[in-house]
């Protein structure tokens, strides 16, 4: 078995504080003492990362989230090999390509085209491999009229632009992003998101730090929630990500209190509630994507009831394909909730996303739950091969802080007797022509479950 392209084991990251009376202790005198931070009070260092572990697999894309000082970027920087650790260890095996500063070795006075070569250079790569793709980089960034004007006159737009595309073009094993991804229009933007999903599909390894939630539950296959420089919490994207916005919706909620009750004169301090745990088997071993079953929200708005329904309002477990399948799902809220969402998700059984939606995504507004309701969604013509399928479930807020989210807790399974592959199955139609022919499939019978008894 081959080892992870990242291994981190308990790396902690200390900085000196920047203190007036200690500014003239020389560097020479410190390291021959080897006290540059032993002889330093807690008060005068500054712990980034403490205590950090976790390896990413060869291939896979890794994200690390958190609020802003919370050793996200740190902890690219060690991966980069930009600065070391204090404690711990850290190994990355494979060329490494950090879009971290984009075009921080740039030359302001000097052309594009210089620069390229010489970014290249200082990337790895070869004189000879520099030129063998430097019209692709120069393509990619949108210069061509422009590569051998001086740097300085580029806007900041084409400057990060021209040092994205030398970053992307050193086809690295290992590839460290660090919010890079405004560095143009949205044309240009997803031309940068389509080609890291390129570098995805050809197995390699991405370590991911953003502030877009949307992105990390897109693409990352394990995510690192890091809150004042420790693990708050890893595993299944969707997961991780609901538990943050959970905690960042309880920390508006206790400065709003606070606020309020600082205005009105009244003492005391709101606390912020800590992440709900998830309700899974840590024993159980994650899907593809790091799709593990589980359970998680505040139940502000309580998911109480899932049924299955056919055609004829009847509960069942097993459909055909080309069915309706119905998803009756009963909720509850002990008090009015004026900020509601619900969502579906499908998943196969191997945990890869098949479908997803959500009523905020189609476009219904004005929300509204007190006490009991239901929520129907209708699957027409099911066009899903034969397999069990995993059914998500959520309620949530219009910003993805979760009130209840139910993922892999229910299922069901399509049965067919075409024996076809995949998870989709489009309606189509065979045509053969000139020299060609084949016979057609026998008369098949078409199963009929509706007689089945209630799973």
């Amino acid at each position: 078995m081959r080892p992870p392209a990242i291994a981190a084991t308990d790396v902690a990251k200390v900085y000196r504080r920047f203190i007036h009376r200690n500014q003239f202790k020389t560097l020479k005198s410190a390291l021959l003492t080897r006290s540059l931070l032993s002889d330093l009070r807690p008060d005068e260092t500054f712990t980034a990362l403490d205590g950090v572990s976790f390896e990413v697999p060869r291939g896979s894309t890794f994200g690390v989230i958190g609020e802003n000082g919370s050793g996200k970027s740190t902890l690219l920087k060690l991966v980069a090999g930009i600065t070391k650790p204090t404690r711990g260890s850290l190994v990355v095996d494979g060329r490494v390509s950090a879009l971290i500063e984009l075009g921080a070795g740039f030359h302001p006075e000097i052309s594009g085209r210089e620069n390229v070569s010489i970014n290249g250079i200082m990337l790895g790569l070869t004189r000879k491999e520099v030129e063998r793709r430097f019209d692709e980089i120069v393509a990619f960034a949108e210069l061509e009229e422009f590569i051998d004007a001086p740097v300085k006159t580029y806007s900041s737009g084409m400057y990060m632009r021209l040092g994205f595309a030398v970053a992307i073009h050193v086809d690295p094993d290992v590839l460290l992003i660090d919010e890079v991804l405004a560095v143009g229009d949205e044309a240009f933007t997803r031309k940068c998101l389509d080609k890291i999903a390129e570098l995805r599909r050809r197995g390699k390894t991405i370590l991911f730090v953003t502030h877009s939630l949307g992105l990390v539950e897109k693409m990352c296959d394990d995510v690192l929630w890091l809150r004042h420089g420790r693990t708050a919490d890893r595993g299944d994207p969707k997961r991780v990500v609901d538990a943050y916005l959970t905690h960042v919706a309880g920390g508006e909620d206790a400065r709003l209190k606070s606020g309020q009750a600082a205005a009105a004169g009244e003492a005391g301090r709101a606390s912020t509630p800590a992440p709900p745990a998830p309700a899974q088997s840590p024993g159980e071993a994650p899907l593809a994507g790091g799709y593990r079953p589980g359970r998680w929200g505040g139940r502000e708005v309580e998911i109480r009831a899932v049924r299955l329904l056919d055609a004829r309002g009847r509960e069942r477990h097993v459909f055909v394909p080309g069915e309706t399948v119905t998803l009756a799902v009963s909720v509850h809220a002990a008090l009015p909730v004026a900020d509601v969402v619900f969502g579906v998700g499908l998943f196969s059984a191997e945990g890869t996303r098949v479908y997803g939606t959500n009523t905020d995504l189609e476009g219904f507004t004005g929300s509204r739950l007190a006490g009991d309701g239901e929520v129907r969604l209708a699957l027409e013509g099911l066009s899903l091969v034969e397999g069990t399928y995993l059914v998500d479930l959520a309620a949530h807020r219009r910003d993805g802080t979760p009130y209840d989210y139910l993922r892999g807790q229910h299922s069901f399974r399509v049965k067919s007797r075409v024996k076809d592959v995949g998870v989709y199955r489009p309606l189509h139609r065979w045509a053969f022509t000139g020299g060609l022919s084949l016979d057609p499939p026998a008369p098949r019978a078409e199963l009929d479950l509706g007689d089945e008894p209630v799973a």
